[in-house]
């Protein structure tokens, strides 16, 4: 979306939203010279668009008093949605693609009521995302997109954390972020089994002529995050949490209506829930384990009530 066409709408759309623009204002927004913004303006006049220039230090160029394209509409709930999406884009950098957006954020200030357009403007110069400092994967994104839309296998590389790159051939189901990650799920055929995989550990992705069907009851994200919770680890861990599942559903971020089987991982006791993982790090769960909102016993390993008593030291020793 970012050729001569494309410039040339987002032109448009521009004059349409902030009436007078100057030659040099057209130039920057898109990202091109002035004799190119020259070549453009000629464009839209080829399309019985009309155009006036006016000459001077205080001239520019703006569309003929009267002439609009029919509006698209939204409602106060709607321009907030799509203000706030775009603002998301542009600080996670997930389009690469600044005419796009600046095309958009011409179109929907056009449409806007006045009250409308001052919230999306407050919005967009006051709210901040701390952008993500995750490597980019804009094309594992966009081709993994299509491929998951088309139902497409692919062919990829997968790069573990550790070890070499291995090939895989894979049919995408849904795609998720998550804590500044994307994640893609779907059917590994070398595994034989449903597996996620994060984006920026992907390469060399090829769509395949094959197709396949996606299970219908298929959710991407509650696989990832049961993914997560199940994966098998190095250590392995016993803790009593002072608690009923039902608070546990809620504080694992699955609620009432869980689709997530967390059976084998929690089991409901006399005395309160007991949790049994696996870790990496004995002290980051002592970290996790200090978070929770409800009392504990760990039951093994010591290692990791080792753990958790040099994170309660260093803690004491700050106050």
């Amino acid at each position: 979306m970012s050729g001569p066409t494309a410039r040339v709408l987002a032109l448009l759309e521009l004059l349409q939203a902030r009436g007078r623009l100057s030659g040099a204002e057209i130039a920057e927004r898109l990202g091109v010279d002035r004799r190119t913004v020259r070549r453009y303006i000629a464009v839209l006049e080829d399309l019985g668009i009309p155009v006036t220039t006016e000459q001077g230090c205080y001239g520019g160029y703006m569309l003929v008093p009267g002439f609009k394209l029919p509006p698209l509409m939204f409602t106060e709930a709607e321009v907030r949605v799509i203000t706030l999406a775009l603002l998301a884009v542009r600080e996670h950098n997930l389009l690469q693609d600044e005419v796009a957006l600046a095309s958009v954020q011409a179109k929907l200030e056009r449409v806007m009521p006045a009250h409308l357009k001052s919230q999306a403007q407050a919005i967009d110069k006051t709210l901040q995302l701390i952008p993500s400092r995750q490597p980019s994967c804009y094309q594992q994104l966009m081709e993994l997109t299509q491929a998951t839309q088309a139902c497409q296998g692919v062919n990829m590389s997968y790069q573990p954390p550790q070890g070499e790159s291995m090939p895989r051939r894979f049919d995408p189901y849904g795609l998720v972020f998550r804590a500044g990650y994307w994640y893609v799920g779907g059917f590994c055929h070398l595994r034989q089994a449903l597996r996620s995989f994060r984006l920026d550990r992907l390469s060399d992705i090829d769509r395949l002529d094959k197709n396949f069907v996606r299970p219908a009851k298929f959710d991407a994200a509650n696989h990832l995050q049961e993914s997560l919770y199940k994966a098998e680890r190095s250590y392995p861990v016993r803790v009593l949490l002072h608690t009923d599942m039902s608070r546990v559903t809620d504080y694992m971020g699955t609620g009432s209506n869980c689709t997530i089987d967390l059976e084998g991982m929690f089991e409901q006791q006399e005395n309160g829930v007991l949790l049994t993982t696996s870790t990496d790090s004995y002290h980051w769960f002592a970290w996790w384990l200090a978070q929770l909102p409800f009392s504990f016993v760990i039951q093994s390993p010591d290692e990791l009530k080792a753990a958790l008593n040099e994170h309660i030291q260093r803690l004491v020793s700050a106050i």
